[in-house]
């Protein structure tokens, strides 16, 4: 590997992208046997068949590396004009570039347009390879191939990246306009569907031509697009066939407790199901499992959500509550995946807090305030919160006390009060349940029953805080 920068941005070169060009070069050495190099030039000594044909293949290789970074310079130079500091690296046939600096997933119009950037920045330069080509034609052999060679690379090359298959570019901005017009998970399907017929209709090409290595790559692409769709039809023929039976309309009545807030009940009926001796499909299972994952995230118990969301089999898990369960268990690094994939498929507001809450925790506010649309407050509520379900109320007091430099709100300043309260720390909550007061609290009726505040009872300072509340709601 080696690595150079075209002004700001660094690139990486991986020898698989070496090899690969090379392979390239030597497929297509036998159609090129009578041209340059191979060919003696009219007044240059002529070379040896095995010089010019490493001549001939470094040439190639040299066009493959060109042709690829201009490429993804379009892909980098799109992304700095969005404020964006972009790397690339060349491996196997392509590359990529990422906006190393993004604060999650791009928005979709954004992506769009550095999507497409990369194959029109090829087709110019095959266009300027052409033009250069009618105008200089017959001056050198060696020119001759060069421009004549980078028009037909960088024309093959946008086309085949605007198929729409992934992870071409093509499949690329098929996927997110499928996503953006028929939902997230049909329009992926959709999306997917669409790729699995141009990679059939490839491999067929590929073989007739005798191109392996199309071959080859269309039909891995091709065996993803298949295991996708097949997951999708399977899942929905099980899940457009309603659940009879008793067990089916126990779930039904856990279900609609669950909505209703009586999670003793849900618990009790959903338990009920799984320990049933008759009847127990792994369908119905795998049913009850999702319920009593979901009735346990409701109750904070996120190791018990996960043990049941694990047990689920042909039924779709929703990102969010894998996310919601890594997060309660404390394993953030995971949880941080899960909610940007579920940001990134719904773009739901709460999810977006939620993550941002996610990134907080992990000491990465940057990142979460550069977030789009983007409210401070509901961002550090959603990283406090968490942290004070798992119990840890000193680190959630902090993250609340955090929050009042980027929102200063009372309801931020009494939570952060009620974590103090919770860790025992009297003095620093009694500063926020100051802070609170200033920053517009006057319920005392509240405050005095909030079972968080409990610790403080007794103590002079709270009490004669409550009092002051009291007398300042009666005036």
């Amino acid at each position: 590997m080696f690595r150079f920068r075209l002004g700001s941005i660094p690139v990486e070169v991986h020898p698989s992208h070496l090899l690969v060009s090379g392979m390239l070069a030597w497929s297509s050495v036998p159609a090129a046997q009578n041209g340059w190099p191979f060919r003696q030039v009219d007044g240059a000594p002529p070379l040896g068949h095995a010089s010019a044909m490493v001549v001939y293949i470094l040439s190639w290789m040299l066009i493959v590396f060109v042709s690829v970074l201009i490429h993804e310079m379009g892909h980098a130079l799109a992304s700095r004009l969005f404020g964006y500091r972009p790397s690339i690296a060349l491996v196997w046939m392509g590359g990529h570039t990422l906006p190393t600096d993004a604060p999650g997933p791009l928005p979709w119009k954004r992506d769009l347009l550095i999507t497409a950037a990369g194959p029109f920045f090829g087709l110019m330069l095959g266009v300027t390879s052409g033009v250069g080509y009618l105008l200089l034609e017959g001056r050198s052999p060696a020119l001759d191939f060069f421009l004549l060679t980078f028009m037909i690379a960088n024309f093959f090359w946008a086309f085949l990246n605007m198929l729409p298959v992934l992870p071409l570019d093509g499949g690329r901005i098929t996927t997110t306009l499928a996503t953006r017009v028929f939902g997230p998970r049909r329009g992926f399907v959709l999306a997917q569907g669409l790729a699995l017929l141009v990679c059939v209709g490839a491999v067929v090409y590929g073989l007739r031509s005798g191109w392996l290595l199309l071959t080859l790559i269309f039909a891995m692409y091709g065996m993803q697009s298949f295991r996708v769709v097949a997951e999708a039809l399977r899942n929905g023929q099980a899940q457009s066939v309603p659940l009879k039976g008793p067990l089916a309309e126990k779930l039904r009545e856990a279900r609609a407790a669950l909505d209703a807030g009586r999670m003793d009940e849900a618990r009790r009926l959903g338990a009920s199901v799984l320990e049933a001796n008759e009847g127990l499909t792994p369908r119905v299972a795998s049913h009850a499992h999702h319920l009593m994952g979901w009735l346990a995230l409701k109750e904070g118990q996120g190791r018990q959500a996960l043990d049941h969301f694990s047990q689920v089999q042909g039924l779709p898990v929703e990102p969010h509550a894998v996310a919601a369960s890594f997060s309660l268990v404390g394993d953030d690094a995971r949880a941080v995946e899960w909610w940007k994939q579920a940001w990134q498929s719904s773009s739901d507001r709460t999810v977006m807090h939620e993550y941002a809450g996610t990134l907080i925790r992990m000491g990465r506010e940057s990142e979460a305030l550069k977030l789009p649309g983007l409210d401070p407050e509901a961002a550090f509520s959603c990283a406090e919160r968490v942290l004070f379900i798992r119990g840890a109320y000193s680190e959630a007091a902090a993250v609340g006390e955090a929050a009042l430099q980027h929102a200063p709100s009372a309801t931020l300043a009494y939570d952060a009060a009620c974590a103090h309260a919770r860790a025992r720390n009297v003095p620093d909550a009694m500063r926020l349940l100051r802070r609170a007061t200033e920053l517009g609290f006057t319920d005392g009726a509240y405050a005095a029953s909030d079972e968080d505040l409990a610790p403080l009872h007794g103590y002079p300072a709270f009490e004669e805080w409550l009092t002051e509340l009291r007398q300042s709601a009666a005036s």
